[in-house]
């Protein structure tokens, strides 16, 4: 058995498993369009969140939403493989390109290698009620046009970005609610580290169109803080009242340790824990067994204790309900230690399907740059909030490993851990 290709070095007791790193990350939200813009919004606690009219007018609730500028892909690709895009898999596409730039990977190379894709999504709504009022109009299917099908399935990212890179390894959806992006990842991990595969594209990408959020403010769910859109998200503070529905586009580059090393790629952390759980119970209220859970599995995973997470971006949407629940596991595994906390939903506002994996690439920013983001609006603890230790305002600090919790409707939770790298 010395001799198997699963074989993790360095005496660690984690058995015949491959190490799995990351070597790129890209992104393209409302904090900015690239990682540069992105990590001097994290540092500066520059909120993304506007309150839009068009929804006001279409008869939301509340008309609070991230602005997401939309992609200009012309002379990236042909029109063929744009209008087979919709809206969340043109974000897809642009951090996937910066993604791969980051990580050293061109063309050539994923012609001759097997890499794979999984990528978090959970809805394509505005293709699919453009093509149904065409019908309705029209009473012709054939008007609707050859390109909708391919952007109307939850797989559209997936399908589009395996074809435009010619991608030849793994390729499917994972579709989690919130958590799918951090799923994603999470599956990722395991793929390499099992050796089925050595390289795959990762991420997560949230729609934001007027079509894609009127079942959530059917619920009640969102924030009318609407006088003061950048103040409206209030994750852990006391006077929250909704969440602010966001989107984008990030990826994750995963690779095995071998082929990084083979490649000579910089790596930018090392994917060292994994957790997950299904609450079990009610389709939407949240629980804090659940979180527990799946925060107590990813330390196992990682070997480590809590008292070695030196941050933690916490899922906490501004919700009331989802806030409390998640400041009662997150404490009842940390309180002690008093680990660094935030949630940087309060500058983003929640990016659903996006939200596990853009928060990776925003903690990896703050790993790499040496310091925490700010909980923004957080100004005063509930009785829950106020047994973690929130980070109020931009904090230096030397960060060596993050954990990053996703929660989503259905009970699903994804924890990850990261490590900075190290030989």
């Amino acid at each position: 058995m010395s001799g198997s290709p699963f074989r993790r070095g360095g005496g660690t007791g984690r058995g015949f498993m491959k190490r799995v790193v990351i070597t790129g990350i890209g992104i393209y939200s409302c904090l900015g369009k690239n990682l540069e813009e992105v990590s001097k919004s994290l540092y500066e606690g520059k909120s993304g969140i506007v309150l839009d009219q068009e929804r006001k007018a279409m008869g939301y609730r509340s008309g609070l939403t991230g602005f997401v500028e939309k992609p200009v892909l012309k002379g990236l690709l042909d029109r063929r493989s744009r209008i087979m895009l919709p809206e969340q898999g043109e974000y897809a596409y642009i951090a996937t390109l910066e993604a791969l730039r980051a990580a050293g990977i061109d063309q050539d190379y994923l012609n001759a290698h097997e890499v794979g894709i999984l990528y978090g999504n959970d809805s394509s709504a505005k293709p699919v009620i453009e093509g149904i009022d065409v019908l309705r109009e029209k009473k012709d299917t054939m008007l609707i046009g050859s390109a909708s099908v391919f952007q109307t399935l939850n797989s559209t990212i997936t399908m589009n970005l395996s074809t435009i890179f010619k991608l030849r390894g793994v390729n499917f959806t994972i579709s989690a609610a919130c958590a799918s992006g951090s799923h994603a990842i999470g599956l990722g991990y395991h793929f390499i580290k099992t050796g089925l595969q050595d390289c795959i594209v990762t991420g997560g990408a949230q729609e934001i169109n007027l079509y894609s959020m009127g079942n959530f403010d059917a619920l009640s769910a969102f924030s009318v803080r609407e006088a003061e859109p950048q103040k409206a998200s209030r994750p852990f503070d006391r006077d929250r009242d909704g969440l602010i529905p966001s989107g984008g586009g990030a990826t994750v580059i995963l690779e095995s340790l071998e082929s990084a090393t083979k490649r000579g790629a910089t790596i930018l952390g090392e994917v060292v824990g994994y957790g997950f759980s299904s609450n079990g119970e009610h389709i939407s209220n949240p629980t804090v067994d659940g979180p527990v859970r799946s925060l107590e599995m990813a330390l196992r995973d990682a070997q480590l204790q809590a008292s070695d997470i030196d941050y933690i971006n916490a899922h906490a949407t501004s919700t009331l309900a989802g806030d409390a629940s998640e400041a009662k596991a997150i404490a009842s595994v940390f309180e002690d230690a008093r680990t660094p906390v935030s949630s940087t939903k309060s500058m983003t506002g929640h990016e659903c399907w996006m939200a596990g994996a853009s928060e990776i690439v925003y903690s990896l920013l703050m790993m790499h740059k040496g310091f925490m983001a700010p909980n923004i609006n957080f100004e005063n603890p509930d009785d829950d909030s106020a047994r973690l230790n929130i980070v109020k305002n931009t904090t230096e600090k030397n960060i060596n490993v993050f954990l990053s919790n996703s929660f989503g409707f259905g009970g699903t939770n994804s924890t990850l851990i990261v490590r900075k790298w190290s030989k």
